[in-house]
């Protein structure tokens, strides 16, 4: 299975009910199971960005269609990375 580090940026839309947050957080965690996704972590923050959401699947498909649901959605915009455990990468680069 894959990593993939989300950034989460809320919109006009995303800001204006933030009150809401979590429970659209808990809404995507029911969305991400059903399109076999795991989520494993995520996080409101301060600075540049207003959240990170940590996600494993098993194809880049299926990260895919989950996060352009969520972008539909239309509370967040997302800059998503694929990463890699330490394994991984000594994989990679050697």
């Amino acid at each position: 299975m894959s990593h993939y580090i989300a950034l989460l940026r809320f919109t006009q839309k995303g800001a204006e009910h933030i009150k809401d947050s979590t429970k659209r957080a808990h809404h995507f965690n029911a969305m991400a199971k059903k399109a076999g996704v795991k989520v494993q972590a995520q996080y409101w923050t301060i600075g540049a960005y207003d959240g990170v959401l940590i996600i494993r699947a098993e194809t880049e498909k299926k990260a895919l269609h989950l996060l352009t649901m969520l972008a539909a959605a239309g509370n967040v915009r997302t800059k998503t990375m694929q990463a890699f455990t330490d394994k991984e990468f000594a994989e990679i680069a050697g």
